[in-house]
């Protein structure tokens, strides 16, 4: 058929051709961290040998697309600054960071956000690692401040998502613990019920709407035998409510 040559390539092409599912093409693509690296290596590959026009893809909620494809993301970096200098504002300065694992991009950028922040201060960083983004870890990180001696123990945290915040919000109301006069409480998402919570949660606003939407555009133009890869990035912005106000 007449053109046929200059089809575009789908994310179902690679994923046949490289003998993975659809799914899996996405992840490598979204989240390579949790991918095998023989897995990652055979759909680049594939994507590689592929027509050269491309898959139609627009990489979301990922600032690393190496210039092979459009990106649109949320500078997770500044996020945890904000997030890390509204706690120092409120006078804290024993601050952990509850997130993990740190194969996760967004995880690693909103830690040195938070790191970045706490530069020129006397103020620490105390590392609660979790295994997943999930409230059950939340609480789970809860449980393990809240063994740590007094002396020892920060009096804020800044998680790495709403999930885990939330989680460590409803282990702190459990045991009796004041917020923020005993723990402040910082998120990432802006989720739907954050601001519904037990102690309505301060969190890192991303523009979700905003960023469908020009992935969506971004989409159409993939398809233009003109187009040039763009990498979008949106400024977050912090939410403050009861859960970190000033102590």
């Amino acid at each position: 058929m007449a053109g046929s040559a200059h089809r575009q390539v789908s994310v179902r092409d690679v994923a046949t051709a490289a003998g993975v599912s659809v799914g899996t093409v996405s992840t490598v693509l979204n989240r390579p961290g949790v991918v095998s690296p023989g897995t990652r290596a055979r759909v680049h590959a594939v994507m590689a040998e592929l027509p050269a026009r491309g898959t139609p893809v627009v990489v979301v909620d990922r600032t690393r697309g190496g210039g092979t494809h459009c990106t649109v993301a949320v500078d997770d970096v500044l996020g945890g600054e904000l997030a890390v200098a509204h706690l120092l504002e409120a006078g804290h300065d024993r601050v952990a960071f509850v997130g993990g694992p740190m194969t996760v991009g967004q995880v690693r950028d909103r830690r040195e956000g938070a790191l970045r922040a706490l530069r020129g201060s006397a103020a620490s960083l105390v590392d609660v690692p979790t295994a997943a983004l999930a409230v059950a870890e939340g609480w789970e990180a809860g449980q393990r401040l809240s063994g740590l001696p007094a002396r020892d123990r920060p009096t804020a945290a800044f998680c790495a998502n709403d999930l885990l915040a939330l989680g460590l919000l409803q282990h702190c109301v459990g045991t009796g613990a004041r917020i923020p006069e005993d723990l402040a409480i910082v998120g990432y998402d802006d989720v739907e019920f954050a601001a519904a919570a037990a102690v309505p949660l301060t969190s890192v606003r991303q523009p979700r709407r905003l960023l469908g939407r020009t992935a969506a555009a971004l989409l159409k133009e993939v398809r233009e035998e003109d187009h040039e890869h763009e990498q979008v990035l949106f400024t977050p912005e912090l939410v403050v409510r009861g859960s970190s106000r000033g102590r």
